[in-house]
């Protein structure tokens, strides 16, 4: 092993909140117990690879196939509906609330959807053992959006979460973010351009293939209007 492919592990905030919600249901519990290992990567978490070493993509799905990722999938709707969409895709979603892991396991029998990994916690710990340059997609779909001015820094849109993001994604990948909270919005369009991605589309209306979230339905009930913007790694 080199000492290039051993990744440090800076002192570092969390971009999410809790991650236990309501107590889970039976069904719930057996789908954590019967579905999760083989669907979890290995070597993401810290006990399997306390040296941080590089992965090999193609042994998560078995084959070269291009690789997707979602970063904090919620309750699973849009996972679940880009694998059905693209079964030819290897698509990972990192999340770290358990009852949101619970609630796409459960989507995931249901689809009957073979081409999902699920990492259930912090995708920061995905993205510092993949590769550069071997992410094809990216999604942030309605994140944490951190409202006090003070906790703007613990948004996943900072340097310290988009550069590592971006050295895994090859140049021409798609990165789309989606969100209900206009400051997001600026924050997004100032700070992901600074870690060399190019601004391709924004606005109000969704991706052709977009799959309306149980967030996003809520954000409708309230009065919030949803955003769209997709960048391109250069």
């Amino acid at each position: 092993m080199n000492d290039e492919d051993i990744i440090p592990h800076p002192k570092r905030r969390n971009f999410y909140g809790r991650i236990h919600g309501k107590t889970l249901r039976p069904s719930q519990r057996v789908y954590l117990s019967e579905d999760l290992d083989s669907l979890r990567p290995a070597g993401i978490t810290r006990e399997e690879n306390p040296g941080r070493s590089r992965i090999v993509p193609a042994d998560i799905f078995g084959d070269d196939r291009p690789i997707w990722l979602e970063i904090g999938f919620g309750g699973g709707e849009h996972l679940v509906h880009m694998a059905a969409l693209y079964p030819e895709i290897g698509i990972i979603g990192c999340e770290p609330f358990v009852n949101g892991v619970a609630m796409l396991l459960g989507k995931i029998r249901a689809a009957g959807v073979q081409n999902l990994a699920v990492h259930p916690g912090d995708a920061r710990d995905l993205i510092e053992v993949l590769p550069e340059a071997s992410v094809a997609k990216a999604f942030l779909n309605y994140p944490d959006p951190w409202p006090k001015r003070r906790h703007h820094r613990r948004r996943f849109v900072t340097e310290d979460h988009l550069l590592p993001l971006a050295r895994v994604m090859k140049p021409g990948a798609e990165f789309r973010v989606a969100t209900d909270i206009p400051d997001y919005v600026r924050q997004t369009l100032k700070e992901v351009p600074r870690a060399g991605f190019g601004l391709v589309t924004e606005g109000g209306r969704p991706w052709q293939d977009w799959l309306s979230t149980r967030y996003e339905q809520k954000a409708l009930r309230e009065g919030r209007v949803p955003h769209y913007v997709t960048f391109q790694r250069g």
